[in-house]
């Protein structure tokens, strides 16, 4: 299916009268079916040069998502790996192909790139440099590593009018939207409660954090902070108590947990718990598993999200679980998880001039949130939001010893 792509994308471009009934994406309640059909006739459509950088794992679905979408002009891609350059152009038939960030930001038609780099200290100069050179940017979290980092692109972008967002895909996972879609709509009551845990393998662990000095709540909370704090709008955080785990990862990595578990307490009272880990065995490569309680005053509502509904046994490799990614694997025309469909919300966002779901100031307030929990953790102490001047510097001096 990858293999088909390119041809897909070529032979969508002479289709302009399609482009005008793009399939739409969630935008709040549903107008119906001719509702959808008037805005999409009243709504400007464009085809849009598109640019990807890094087409590893996160990287490479986004590639191929584009590449098949009628609204996708031409694709150009980056990736410092040699083989993988070459095997991403040949699946996408993509326009261009360097090794270079820079070479796609001198292309006057790439309107919109997606910053998928890694390790996760490249994401604020390829950003800064992608919103200075006009594109409008996807960018993976972390949105940044410093606050001041985030504070700056948020500011370019604003200043520039350009669409900024951050890659939290799972607001785009239907039980995820469910949960959000109960708690707004009043379904629940008024929240009270909130518990969400979330685990991946050993191997995956330690691959994100050997790239990376950022913690458990950094690089896999951080979803789950975002998804709470997002179906409980408007409310804020204004405190945060968090403890982790050393006794798996510390026989080679000292410093990286095994799990952390955030508190959180929000203005409006509401407390939530999140708990992060990346040790399971290694049993079923690159496993994500997800359980989430939502309590309110008139309900709750219980998702489980640990992948155990497909199960493949075979004489070679035993019982698997095929379909457990976070990303979402390629089964054949489809994608098993929420990445694909963030990427073509965001690539309708920019050609059809529609708000961005994840707004770039809801991302550094997440940022903030998970580094209040390091310095909690840290401390063994409660940390008020926002951070002070001295909570900050804190975290500036604790990165400056890692």
């Amino acid at each position: 299916m990858p293999q088909q792509h390119g041809q897909m994308a070529k032979e969508y471009l002479w289709a302009e009268p399609v482009l005008r009934l793009s399939r739409a994406i969630v935008r709040g309640p549903s107008p119906g079916p001719a509702g959808r059909r008037q805005a999409a006739r009243e709504e400007h459509v464009k085809q849009i040069e598109v640019g990807i950088i890094g087409t590893g794992w996160c990287g490479g679905i986004r590639a191929e998502a584009c590449a098949a979408n009628p609204l996708v002009k031409a694709l150009h891609i980056v990736e410092s790996r040699p083989e993988r350059l070459a095997e991403m152009k040949q699946k996408t038939g993509a326009k261009t192909a360097s090794a270079d960030y820079r070479d796609l930001l001198k292309i006057k038609d790439v309107e919109a790139v997606f910053v998928c780099a890694t390790p996760e200290t490249t994401h604020y100069p390829m950003a800064r440099d992608a919103l200075l050179a006009g594109k409008h940017v996807f960018l993976e979290k972390p949105i940044a590593i410093e606050l001041e980092e985030a504070d700056e692109l948020i500011a370019i972008a604003n200043r520039s009018k350009l669409k900024f967002t951050i890659g939290y895909s799972q607001r785009f996972n239907p039980k995820y939207a469910y949960a959000k879609k109960v708690m707004t709509d009043g379904t629940l009551g008024v929240p009270v409660s909130a518990l969400v845990s979330r685990h991946i393998t050993r191997g995956l662990g330690k691959k994100i954090s050997g790239r990376t000095k950022l913690s458990p709540a950094a690089m896999e909370a951080t979803h789950d902070l975002d998804f709470v704090l997002w179906c409980l709008e408007p409310a804020k955080p204004v405190r945060v108590y968090s403890q982790t785990v050393h006794r798996v990862m510390a026989q080679t990595a000292p410093q990286v947990p095994d799990c952390q578990w955030i508190v959180v307490t929000m203005d409006n009272g509401v407390v939530f718990t999140i708990g992060a880990g990346w040790i399971l065995p290694p049993g079923y490569p690159n496993f994500s598993s997800t359980w989430i309680e939502i309590v309110g005053s008139e309900g709750a509502v219980m998702v489980d999200d640990t992948h155990r509904d497909v199960m493949l046994n075979t004489m070679g490799k035993g019982m698997m679980l095929p379909m457990s990614t976070m990303p979402g694997e390629s089964v054949g025309h489809v994608y098993a998880g929420s990445m694909a469909p963030e990427t073509i919300h965001f690539v309708e966002a920019v050609a059809c001039d529609r708000p961005v779901m994840v707004k770039p100031e809801h991302a550094r307030m997440v940022m903030e949130l998970y580094m209040a929990a390091d310095l909690s953790a840290e401390r063994n102490v409660p940390v008020d939001l926002p951070l002070s001047n001295e909570a900050t510097m804190a975290l500036a001096a604790a990165g400056a010893r890692a």
